[in-house]
């Protein structure tokens, strides 16, 4: 039997999902049996190596945690952040999405806003917390300037490489065919880029929910930020934890819903799988 014959006849090695079978575990339940075994480590070393208030055990936060949905607090909080989170956030991606698709498409303006681009991509956003409150005070309007600033440079990064990646067979194929600059421009070089445009928008939406809590400690008295600060300064810890959950759970879903989204809509030229 040669070579050929041989690799035809061994067996494939069998597939994660087919292994997850093999072991009675369906997909569906490891990431559930993941959590469990995470609360059960928890729960054991918080209750033994630590006290309660440097490091409240899952039962402590749980109890917590229905307390603050009862009270109304947590959904409040949880709403007045998302709100700014969003604003922020769809405010950024059509700054950065705007001007990555200027810069990718028009190298003048490549060459004229590079320069400004490079410089406030290094600049954190928390630097210019106390600029923002002076321009725009303790409101709206000094979160909403973080978050699109953090937002925009991102997305605008992202969107740039996109463009500037589009196979120039591409290109020359559509010119070779009569496109316009505007049919390039909408038939080609927008399409070959929305994947790159998605995945800096799902990377400015993790940026955007750190930055609204880092302004919301400062600057606030709504908002997860607020609730995990306040929380800390009366020793509330099991509260703190509260906040830091709701905070993952809702980044989680958000960024779910964003790629169920896009998958929807824009599927055919940004999969998302």
């Amino acid at each position: 039997m040669n070579a050929v014959s041989a690799a035809k006849a061994a067996p494939a090695p069998p597939t994660t999902a087919a292994r997850r079978r093999r072991l009675g575990v369906p997909a569906a339940l490891v990431p559930v049996l993941s959590v469990c075994a995470l609360l059960l480590v928890w729960q054991v070393v918080s209750a033994r190596f630590f006290p309660p208030v440097l490091f409240p055990t899952p039962v402590m936060v749980g109890k917590a945690l229905v307390g603050e949905i009862l009270s109304g607090r947590l959904l409040t909080d949880s709403v007045v952040s998302l709100r700014r989170i969003f604003a922020g956030f769809v405010l950024g991606c059509t700054i950065g999405a705007g001007l990555g698709l200027l810069m990718g498409s028009v190298r003048l303006a490549r060459r004229t806003l590079d320069p400004f681009i490079q410089f406030g991509r290094f600049v954190p956003s928390i630097s210019l917390l106390s600029p923002a409150l002076i321009w725009f005070g303790i409101g709206e309007g000094s979160k909403l300037f973080l978050i699109t600033y953090t937002t925009t440079f991102i997305v605008l990064l992202n969107t740039l490489g996109a463009v500037l990646s589009v196979p120039r067979n591409k290109i020359r194929a559509a010119q070779s065919l009569g496109a316009t600059r505007w049919q390039l421009f909408r038939l080609v070089m927008l399409p070959a880029s929305l994947h790159g445009i998605f995945t800096g928008m799902r990377v400015g939406m993790g940026l955007s929910f750190t930055t609204v809590v880092a302004a919301e400690m400062i600057a606030a008295d709504t908002g997860l930020g607020y609730l995990i600060l306040n929380s800390r300064l009366w020793f509330q810890t099991d509260v703190v934890f509260v906040g830091i959950i709701t905070l993952g759970t809702l980044g989680y879903l958000a960024d779910k819903t964003f790629q169920a989204l896009i998958h929807r809509l824009a599927g055919r030229y940004a999969p998302t799988h």
